[in-house]
């Protein structure tokens, strides 16, 4: 199970929300390539970067923070937020990002995304944020009427690299991942699924890998406050 520290930007810092709320934001570094360096130098092999600024605006917000990103590591690095069009998607990829996350353009632009994943193979991944259930779009400020089922299975046979899901409700609250509906929508669908939103330590890393559907996970919050180490997550995942 490949795990993914996470750098979650916000007008240039690294920032941890809980809930996906803007305001409820707790600034852990203000230099995101020194925190990304951190991260490899603890032995992570990749990178999980968010732009909340533009997920929220529809278009990159923090791009000289993750161009610093990009040149301070080796790391692979995925990145979402804002990236909702083909120029978008290209300029990235072509910027190093080794893989792009789409999100509201999974929802609103779903032939967007089937096009962008067969011309970059291994590129393009879903990211899918479900508020009880229901995904939620445009910085997970609205709420659609779809299930993460619904939308994930519209990518089957697209090329699409992986569904990242995120329980809201569980990000950055320390209360443990919603691993039933993650497990749930691995069994539903052939992609590999990384599980994000609430990981607290390593029972909910062993916990997911009783799913073999289930590829990786995103940690945020649990190793800023140093509940989890480093170290302890990696093994765990071994």
């Amino acid at each position: 199970m490949i795990l993914y520290p996470a750098i979650d930007l916000k007008d240039g810092a690294c920032v941890r929300l809980k809930q996906g709320e803007m305001g409820d934001a707790t600034v852990f570094n203000r230099d995101p390539a020194a925190q990304a360096r951190l991260f490899a130098d603890a032995g992570f092999a990749w990178l999980h970067c968010v732009d909340l600024n533009g997920a929220f605006s529809g278009f990159s917000a923090n791009g000289e923070a993750i161009k610093a990103i990009r040149r301070a590591i080796t790391l692979p690095i995925q990145l979402g937020g804002g990236l909702r069009n083909r120029a978008a998607i290209e300029f990235w990829l072509e910027a190093g990002i080794n893989r792009v996350i789409l999100g509201t353009a999974a929802l609103r632009e779903p032939k967007l995304v089937k096009q962008a994943a067969r011309a970059h193979d291994g590129a393009v991944a879903v990211g899918i944020d479900a508020r009880a259930g229901m995904v939620a779009v445009e910085g997970w400020a609205q709420t659609s009427s779809l299930s993460a089922v619904d939308v994930a299975r519209r990518f089957e046979d697209a090329g699409v690299a992986a569904i990242i899901f995120t329980d809201i409700a569980r990000d950055g609250m320390l209360q443990g991942l919603n691993v039933e509906a993650t497990a749930a929508l691995a069994e539903a669908v052939r992609i590999p699924v990384i599980a994000s939103g609430g990981l607290a330590d390593t029972a909910d890393i062993l916990a997911l890998k009783r799913s073999p559907n289930i590829a990786g996970a995103i940690i945020g919050r649990a190793l800023y406050d140093g509940r989890l180490t480093a170290q302890a997550a990696l093994a765990a995942a071994a």
